[in-house]
């Protein structure tokens, strides 16, 4: 597994021990992988695209090139699932019926401030559902890296890109830390054994507290 590809799993992996019975919708990117690690919560997972029961990965033999989820990755479907066009999909999303789901992000603001579709400068591919996602969840998860690869902040003290809501992150969750945003606060609520609370200040732009019962865990790959 290379490692950038592990470093998105174990996000993925962190951000699947978030989740319990309910309806989750997984976003494009990071969130697709939250499927193959899935804890036994009763969990029913939605794609964009009209999917409802959503299962893990398939194998290289398994493969069917007509299910798909909205990162455009094959998926498996379970026994359960059921398949309809956007207009359904969207009414999902808008009308509140999802308990949560699982996004990916250019920048957290501190005060839970998204901007997860465009880079100024950059190619401007439109916001998606992603706005319907984040307004329309009863929770958000932001699963992302915590830094870009030239090493920026991505966790910001206000976003220089174009919002796609504000306010909405609840959660974030990067390969070093979980924060909760809670009243336009953020809090440090767990870091990994590899990271130190110094390091943290340092590739973090947001003012955040450190819980008194913050904890410190490890990936379990």
């Amino acid at each position: 597994m290379r490692q950038s590809e592990s470093v998105r799993r174990r996000i993925a992996w962190r951000c699947a021990q978030e989740l319990t019975a309910g309806v989750v919708n997984l976003g494009i990117g990071i969130p697709a992988y939250v499927a193959d690690y899935l804890p036994p919560t009763g969990v029913t997972l939605h794609s964009e695209n009209g999917v409802l029961g959503v299962g893990p990965a398939p194998d290289a033999a398994q493969i069917d090139p007509d299910l798909v989820n909205a990162t455009k990755l094959p998926i498996t479907v379970l026994p359960h699932a059921s398949f309809f066009d956007s207009a359904l999909s969207f009414a999902i999303m808008r009308g509140g019926h999802l308990d949560a789901t699982v996004v990916g992000a250019l920048q957290v603001a501190e005060n839970g401030d998204l901007a997860s579709w465009a880079i100024p400068g950059g190619d401007v591919l439109g916001v998606g559902g992603a706005m319907d996602l984040v307004v329309g969840a009863r929770r958000v998860i932001a699963a992302m890296t915590h830094t870009t690869p030239q090493g920026s902040a991505k966790l910001v003290a206000r976003c220089a890109y174009p919002l796609t809501a504000p306010q909405c992150v609840d959660t974030v969750v990067t390969e070093h830390a979980v924060f909760r945003i809670v009243k336009g606060r953020m809090t440090l609520v767990e870091r990994q054994a590899s990271t130190s609370l110094e390091a943290l200040y340092e590739m973090t732009d947001a003012t955040f507290d450190v819980h008194p019962q913050c904890a410190v865990a490890v990936f379990p790959f």
